[in-house]
């Protein structure tokens, strides 16, 4: 895709169980490119949107609300992280951070 250079995060990830996990992912698009969202992947699945942040909203977990599992940070518009906590089995995935400009327009 054109640009997915511009957007870094880690390539692997270890985590003990028990313990929490914090992927960080930041960018070089600019500070109009403020919206992240944190996807997961099971193997043979398809990607499910966990969390949507803003630098200037608190995050927006959907399904995942009031859940403690995982938790998400985004203070500047060119980076954020998230969080897995209690990490066990069932949290062996891939997670993708994907950013998007924001728009001030109404969507109708």
């Amino acid at each position: 895709a054109a640009g997915a250079n511009d957007v870094h995060q880690p390539d692997t990830l270890c985590a003990q169980m028990g313990k929490s996990a914090t992927l960080n992912c930041s960018h070089t698009k600019g500070s109009t490119y403020r919206e992240m969202y944190w996807y997961r992947q099971y193997n043979g699945e398809s990607m499910e949107l966990i969390v949507y942040t803003t630098s200037f909203s608190s995050p927006d977990f959907g399904k995942f609300n009031n859940n403690d599992k995982y938790s998400a940070k985004k203070a500047v518009p060119e980076s954020g992280s998230f969080t897995v906590n209690d990490v066990n089995h069932n949290d062996s995935a891939v997670y993708f951070c994907a950013v998007r400009e924001h728009s001030d327009r109404e969507t109708g």
